[in-house]
């Protein structure tokens, strides 16, 4: 009995001298911790402000425009064009009014709203500018549309509930669709080559038309979203197809549209790299391309492009968009509303755009 008790005061006591140990480290990690809670504090709000500092050497510095490049139109036999002699002033003004008629310029972003997040982090949605109803394009391909009565109902529903399925005959390819005045123009690219411009009749169901391009099967357009192998985009004017003939070609190309035959009406180099570009969208004739870097930060449009030369070098937006979740899987404008949709990691945004006239020259 005298070993037992002999052995458990031992055994008390070394509890007791490791809990004091114990007690006396867990009050080093709270200081240490302490110390780098405050220290992170610290690093943050240096952080803030190196980045409030980039931002104004950033608004000092304009981005590099293309916007005076519209007389490089692209000459393709490929697309069925035949080669001309360079277009006189007097007729190049005449052009210009046949292409736009459109004298708006973007200024600035005015408001940001986030309206939820659904589906998978890269997708489109975008609103038909003839109408009130919405479309979600989930993922980079598919052969589902859900279509919405309105943006309200989109963002009061349960995931995708609520939403009429339109099935589609082909897959669509990248988040690169647009929908306009009751058609869904979309992206095929399950031939072996070409990319194919599909026409879908939205209220009948039925595909009205189609238009092959030569483009290289595995090009991408934007080099930050690979999926995107072209891109459609509306405004005041119509339809524009943005694109790369090869995967080796640095730019990107521009075309005009017809909505009812999808015929080609003209071709642009824009001089925009597709080089570290993620998205771009189309105002008035006027081409932004928006860029980012591989690790995601904040998203900006570095090049414009006019396709009637009417916009001033010194007029080139300087177009920052706040800090979000990722990097835009895309872009779509909506005319009527003055708005860009952005699909960005599975959270879909409105981006209430701020319209100036442009300084004619």
């Amino acid at each position: 009995m005298q070993l037992w008790h002999e052995q458990a005061h031992q055994y008390r006591t070394e509890m007791l001298d490791f809990k004091k140990l114990t007690s006396e480290a867990m009050t080093g990690i709270k200081n240490d911790h302490s110390m780098m809670f405050k220290d992170l504090k610290g690093a943050s709000a240096r952080v803030d402000l190196v980045e409030t500092e980039m931002d104004y050497v950033e608004t000092q510095n304009s981005p590099r425009a293309c916007a005076n490049n519209a007389e490089k139109v692209l000459e393709q036999e490929a697309w069925g064009l035949q080669e001309r002699d360079e277009v006189e002033e007097e007729d190049w003004e005449e052009l210009q009014s046949r292409v736009s008629d459109c004298v708006e310029i973007i200024s600035g972003i005015r408001s940001v709203k986030i309206l939820k997040r659904i589906g998978s982090p890269k997708g489109m949605w975008t609103r038909d500018p003839k109408s009130s109803k919405l479309y979600v394009f989930n993922g980079t391909s598919g052969d589902t549309v859900y279509e919405f009565k309105s943006v309200r109902d989109f963002s009061t529903s349960l995931g995708v509930a609520g939403s009429r399925m339109i099935h589609l005959p082909s897959k669509w390819t990248g988040p690169g669709s647009a929908v306009y005045n009751g058609y869904l123009y979309y992206i095929n690219q399950e031939t072996d080559a070409d990319v194919q411009v599909v026409k879908f009749d939205l209220m009948s169901g039925s595909v009205t038309d189609t238009a092959m391009f030569p483009m290289e099967r595995h090009a991408s357009l934007y080099t930050l979203n690979p999926e995107t192998v072209a891109d459609l985009a509306v405004d005041d004017e119509g339809l524009w197809l943005l694109f790369t003939p090869t995967d080796s070609e640095p730019n990107i190309s521009l075309a005009k549209m017809d909505t009812s035959t999808l015929d080609i009406e003209q071709i642009w180099d824009t001089q925009c790299p597709r080089g570290n570009a993620e998205a771009a969208f189309v105002v008035c004739g006027t081409v932004y391309v928006v860029y980012n870097t591989r690790m995601a930060s904040r998203s900006r449009v570095q090049c414009v492009f006019d396709v009637n030369d009417m916009m001033l070098t010194e007029e080139a937006p300087l177009l920052y968009f706040p800090r979000r979740y990722g990097a835009h899987a895309s872009l779509k404008y909506n005319p009527e509303e003055n708005q860009l949709y952005g699909w960005d990691d599975g959270y879909q945004i409105i981006y209430r755009l701020t319209i100036k006239t442009k300084l004619l020259a």
